[in-house]
């Protein structure tokens, strides 16, 4: 946290390979919320992009008041839910399987095995609701407290918990069990 003040401190002074950091460090942990949440890497890289398109056109008015990471993510969910609500949601899941990650330390048996399962669970996730599918993102990915998530929802820390809750159950009904503790 404090690196990231002295970051912004000097991004404001002028300086561009402060930004430059704050991308590297943290564009990868929002890319993969947004995808997760939208489930499509396409949308996911506009909605980072606008993210930090913003982030650069606010800089002279932005105060940090707690964590940058928080912050940006607060903002990637922001985005991602007008992105949803103004209907830019186009591609489905079936489009972005030729876009999974690959590994060269792995096996090709094990890259087939890591994809199906992949798979799996990314059509899993999209069957959930909006709402259940961004807590469980938020939580597991995002690293976030269910209080921060219910302060950025509006909503008290028990409906949090409850959307977290019925969307692992819903999504070990979906997987017929094949997701463990």
């Amino acid at each position: 946290m404090f690196e990231d003040s002295i970051l912004l401190w000097k991004f404001k002074c002028g300086n561009r390979d402060a930004f430059c950091l704050i991308y590297e460090k943290y564009a990868g942990h929002l890319l993969t919320l947004a995808a997760n949440l939208l489930d499509n890497k396409d949308d996911a890289e506009d909605v980072v992009q606008d993210v930090f398109i913003s982030f650069v056109e606010s800089i002279d008015k932005f105060r940090l008041t707690g964590s940058l990471k928080s912050y940006l993510a607060t903002c990637v969910v922001n985005r991602s839910r007008d992105y949803i609500r103004k209907g830019k949601r186009r591609r489905t899941a079936a489009e972005n399987q030729s876009q999974l990650p690959t590994s060269i330390t792995r096996s090709p048996v094990q890259l087939a095995v890591f994809s199906e399962e992949l798979n799996k669970l990314s059509d899993a996730l999209t069957e959930l609701p909006y709402q259940q599918r961004e807590a469980i993102v938020l939580r597991l990915h995002g690293e976030m407290k269910f209080r921060q998530i219910a302060r950025l929802n509006n909503v008290s820390v028990k409906t949090v918990q409850s959307r977290y809750r019925y969307g692992l159950e819903k999504l070990r009904s979906l997987l017929n069990g094949e997701v463990k503790k």
